[in-house]
């Protein structure tokens, strides 16, 4: 069983790597992301709160996530193990997480701001099926429609200049301290993300001796 938690800042390309993984060990891909925007489709009881944070660029609290987090993980439907992706976002989530999960390796992918900045803001999701996009390395063949399903293909409402900003914000403050718990355990593995994704995915896959 592997299981793992992929971090990184905004538009280093952790959820695409994430999904490698996943194809390549049938491992469950638990985004806290995803799981937010689940949410608010589904109108939870969680929805409207949920999203005026994100849409606001704020986090959500910690109560919510690690209740949200707490309720798929006990779920046990990960028979070959889960990676974790965007979570945990700050040292009181990761010790929470530690204190209730073990897991084999941290892969950090490491982008500079500036890279973080110009992906981000090229990021697109289609509003109908959800499939990801970015303008800069996966374009949908006819603009602005999904390839699979033909839905309206848009820029996420938190991924604007402002919401980008407090998003990084908190990254550095608040999330990369975190690396430090999982450090003093001997779990982070860093990955150079300024590669192309295949390039990532094989330095991931033989820090993790998966070659």
């Amino acid at each position: 069983m592997h299981k793992y938690i992929i971090m990184g800042p905004q538009g280093s390309g952790k959820g695409t790597q994430a999904k490698l993984l996943k194809a390549k060990l049938d491992l469950s891909h638990f985004s806290v992301g995803d799981i937010f925007r689940w949410h608010v489709q589904s109108h939870t009881r969680l929805a409207a709160r949920i999203k005026r944070l994100i849409d606001a660029g704020n986090l959500v609290p910690d109560e919510i996530v690690e209740e949200i987090l707490l309720r798929r993980l006990t779920e046990h439907d990960w028979n070959y193990g889960f990676i974790l992706d965007g979570f945990p976002r700050n040292e009181d989530q990761a010790r929470f997480f530690l204190e209730r999960f073990d897991i084999d390796a941290v892969i950090y992918i490491d982008v500079p701001k500036r890279v973080t900045i110009e992906r981000a803001l090229a990021r697109r999701v289609c509003s109908n099926c959800g499939l990801d996009y970015n303008l800069i390395f996966h374009r949908p063949e006819i603009e602005d429609t999904c390839d699979v399903c033909g839905g309206l293909v848009v820029a996420r409402a938190d991924d604007n200049e402002e919401a980008l900003g407090k998003r990084l914000n908190d990254f550095t403050t608040k999330t990369l301290p975190t690396l430090k718990l999982f450090e003093e355990k001997e779990l982070v593995l860093r990955i150079d993300g300024t590669q192309d994704r295949e390039a990532v995915f094989a330095e991931i896959c033989a820090k993790l001796g998966l070659d």
